[in-house]
């Protein structure tokens, strides 16, 4: 038995084996040390190899898929391996004492499960390949569980980006490739071939040609042939559901990279996990189906206009009829996961509940249809989904024929085709109904014959039916002329046998046995029906899941009060009230209300400098902004009064303290590799959200680099951007970059208290109210003193010098070596002369009054 183990072993690489023994999967040597700690299994030996113990742990068959979610979610791949013959044909084959031949019939990782217990409902699991050819890097990606197929190309320095976007469980790239990221599968380069790539997708798809599915370049295909290979080698040669191949084109999505995804928290917290991410506080689908389409259409945000127009038109139409989006919402909740049970159906691995799944899927969506069909004003959206929720009635009406009610998840024991589909299995049934009539008779016949009321006839998987009485009673049965035969004795029973029973038993095992291979041949019936009607079942489910992402929406929009957006062409934004949809489901929880602030960018005001305390808000002011752009981009209602939004092709957000130490990145470098990623790619349709950039180095290096990035977005790259800084030399910057306006999150002092406001007003901040932060997180109170010492003596010095930006003024960007003729500094009383001329006193509210009073005053003491 060993040499079978380590010969499969050795096909399993790194693997952990699972290796059927009866009813255990059992796991050895290495295997099973990993899996008793990660599982948390007792941990034994079974005899020895090479004078050693052998480790050895096993899970029980029957429950085997909890420990295999549990392995798959440490990191563990693990190979299945079956008994391939039964213990009758093994010794057919060899004798008695023949092993039973095994061999690995599935690897399970990952990117390629189906199983419905080792899946999130509402999250997608997608396996990638990547590869490079001729300077271009193709990718291919799938959700096995559903089918869906993607290929895409890019350049070598946006394969992160795609990555990320991706989110992949597994991804497979060739061998020795230099651009592979650390955790991905390395796959001989030979599956990598564009010709084979296109070869295994023809074959797959009974095609000649691969036109009618879209334009696919080389280097997609060469990735293409890596998944299939990877997916044949994990399936052993049966490859999972594979729908046609769409080619996703990159400038149909809005752009993001990696640090902006994880900086806006899009699909997970920085803390890890759903819980406090942006789709978790937008999502309010009833299928799992259409949660992991809103995670994608978030992932994937469009920027074409038209079909970002016809998702909010969509959205739109629910969300003015409350009573259909309520009736709409209910019928979709009761609807199964189509698209996942087709997955498991056509992968082989499916159950007659899986089939019971799509009978019960596809006849729901009929009556979706039916009930959208009486509604007038359809969207054209809509319009173009309906045809694909019907069109299957003749499955659906042979699955209904041939399914009982509620199907069982296990076909072994059978009692899954209905009464009446099949009248010789019916006749069957009977038979071996009758035949158990016939032994509880037979039960009440032994008990008179032999007086032993405690006498009964019972069966297990090992003897089959028995007769079995308490021990003080055996001695009756064994006389030679009792008519019964010894076959057990007990603790505190005896078992026997009758020939009676024993024809019973063979009639019941007979009439069974034909009954269970008739189950089994309808379900390969019944697979094989749906199998044919693979593409429209799982286009009936793309359906079904993009009208509830648009239900759930309007949902969403009619809870939070959110706007429709105006999608323009033209490089502006105007929001009117935004507000941060994840911040603001916080703190309505806590009995709190979110302040919302306005945003309005321009080609003549596209850049906005903001300064203002810590904890005021900037950080959330520009993530809140940058979510409305991305949740417009994406066909969803946004948080806000009003906004009107211009099309972005990218979506840059350097914003947080973050650092990379395993890859020799500290917080500063971090910083510094995310800027310089956002100078180099930003274009003037992009919107760019910068938060404290130079803060992680010296405040002369700090205040150079953030005044010379400041000056390359507006000047040079020209996007539309939102600049948070505590750098107060930089409203300087006012002076030379015309589009550049100034303004600042309010903060007051009360009493010695810091009262932070939350709002954004126009104009530069006076100061940075760090002591007073520093102060309300607890800093001791002698520190805080020696610190406003220490400020008053470095402020003192920078009055006399002219102060930190002093000359910045006179270094604009690509022109620093220009020798310009100087300019006197400005008289202060002049300019505060100039500042009251300009006031229009009358339109002054008293707040506005007093405000101004308080800062004229710290300038006058200054």
């Amino acid at each position: 038995m060993m040499a079978q183990y380590l010969a499969l072993k050795a096909q399993a690489a790194d693997c952990l084996l699972f290796y059927r023994m009866g009813d255990f999967f059992e796991l050895f040597f290495d295997d099973a040390r990993t899996a008793a700690q990660v599982l948390d299994i007792a941990l034994t030996t079974r005899g020895e190899h090479l004078g050693e113990p052998i480790p050895m742990c096993g899970v029980p068959v029957h429950s085997a898929e909890s420990y295999l979610a549990r392995l798959i979610r440490a990191g563990c791949r693990v190979a299945i391996a079956e008994q391939v013959e039964t213990p009758e044909e093994a010794r057919k084959r060899g004798g008695s004492k023949a092993l039973v031949a095994r061999d690995i019939v599935r690897f399970v990782t990952a990117g390629t499960l189906t199983e419905e217990a080792l899946l999130e409902p509402r999250r997608a699991n997608v396996l990638a390949a990547a590869c490079d050819l001729r300077g271009l890097v193709g990718i291919a990606a799938c959700d096995v569980s559903t089918g869906r197929m993607e290929l895409e190309e890019c350049p070598p320095d946006r394969l992160g980006a795609a990555l990320a976007r991706l989110g992949a469980s597994e991804l497979v790239v060739p061998e020795h490739w230099e651009l592979a990221p650390p955790a991905a599968i390395a796959r001989p380069v030979r599956e990598f071939q564009s010709d084979g790539g296109a070869d295994r997708l023809r074959a797959i798809h009974g095609v000649a040609t691969l036109d009618g599915f879209g334009a696919f370049t080389r280097p997609m295909l060469a990735a293409a042939g890596g998944l299939i290979a990877y997916l044949d080698h994990v399936g052993r040669g049966r490859l999972p559901l594979l729908l046609p191949p769409v080619a996703r084109s990159g400038a149909a999505h809005l752009a993001m990279d990696e640090a902006t995804r994880s900086s806006l928290e899009i699909l997970e917290a920085s803390s890890g996990g759903r819980r406090g991410s942006l789709v978790e506080s937008v999502d309010r689908c009833v299928t799992g189906a259409g949660a992991r389409q809103l995670a994608d259409d978030l992932s994937a945000p469009l920027t074409d206009p038209a079909a970002i127009a016809a998702r909010l038109a969509l959205v739109g139409w629910l969300h003015d009829d409350p009573l259909l989006r309520d009736d709409l919402r209910g019928a979709l909740r009761a609807q199964p996961d189509v698209g996942r049970a087709l997955g498991r159906v056509v992968a082989g691995r499916g159950s007659p509940r899986d089939l019971g799944q799509l009978r019960d899927g596809l006849d729901g969506a009929r009556r979706i249809r039916d009930r959208l069909l009486r509604e007038a004003d359809r969207p054209a959206l809509l319009e173009a989904l309906l045809p694909a929720l019907g069109g299957h009635g003749a499955l659906v009406d042979l699955l209904a024929r041939a399914l009982v009610a509620s199907p069982p998840t296990e076909r072994g024991q059978g009692g899954y085709i209905a009464p009446g589909y099949d009248h010789a299995l019916d006749a069957l049934r009977d038979t071996a109904g009758h035949a158990r009539r016939a032994i509880a008779a037979l039960e009440a016949r032994y008990r008179d014959e032999t007086g032993i009321a405690a006498l009964k006839i019972r069966h297990n998987g090992v003897l089959g039916y028995f007769i079995e009485v308490p021990a003080r009673h055996a001695d009756r049965l064994m006389a030679p002329d009792s008519g019964f035969t010894h076959r057990q004795t007990m603790a505190g029973a005896v078992r026997f046998n009758a020939l009676a029973l024993h024809e019973e038993a063979s009639r019941i095992g007979e009439a069974g046995g034909h009954a269970l291979a008739a189950e089994e041949a309808h379900f390969t019936e019944l697979v094989a029906a749906a199998v044919a009607h693979r593409e429209g079942i799982a286009a009936t489910a793309a359906a079904l899941a993009r009208i509830d992402v648009a239900a759930g929406l309007a949902e969403r929009a009619a809870e939070g009060q959110w706007c429709c957006p105006a999608i323009v062409t033209e490089p502006c934004l105007a929001i009117s009230g935004g507000r941060h949809p994840v911040v603001e489901a916080a703190l309505a929880a806590r009995g709190e209300r979110f302040v919302a602030n306005d945003c309005v960018l321009s080609p003549d005001d596209r850049l906005w400098l903001i300064g203002g305390p810590n904890m005021g808000g900037k950080s959330t002011f520009l993530r809140q902004n940058a979510l409305i752009v991305l949740l417009a981009h994406a066909g969803s209602f946004v948080p806000a009064a009003a906004a009107t939004i211009g099309l972005v092709d990218r979506l840059f957000s350097r914003v947080g303290a973050a650092d990379n130490l395993a890859r020799g990145r500290s917080t500063f470098m971090v910083e510094m590799v995310e800027t310089a990623a956002i100078l180099a790619q930003a274009t003037e349709r992009s919107f760019v959200i910068l938060d404290e950039v130079g803060r992680g180095t010296s405040t002369y290096d700090g205040l150079a680099l953030a005044w010379a990035v400041a000056e390359a977005v507006h000047g040079h790259n020209r996007s539309r951007c939102l600049f948070a800084t505590h750098y107060h030399e930089l409203a300087r910057l006012g002076e030379s970059c015309e589009a550049l306006s100034l303004h600042h999150v309010r903060a007051r002092e009360w009493k010695g208290e810091l009262v932070l406001l939350h709002e954004l007003a126009d104009g530069p901040a006076d100061r940075s109210y760090g002591l007073a932060v520093a102060r309300l997180a607890g800093v001791p109170q002698p520190v805080i003193a020696r610190a406003r010492a220490v400020l008053e003596r470095l402020e003192q010095g920078r009055a006399e010098t002219g102060g930190l930006a002093a000359g910045l003024g006179d270094l604009p960007l690509f022109a620093a070596l220009r020798d310009e003729p100087s300019q006197p500094a400005p008289d202060p009383r002049a300019a505060l002369a100039a500042r009251l001329a300009a006031l229009d006193v009358d339109a002054l509210s008293p707040r506005d009054a007093l405000d101004l009073l308080y800062q004229l005053k710290r300038e006058a003491e200054g």
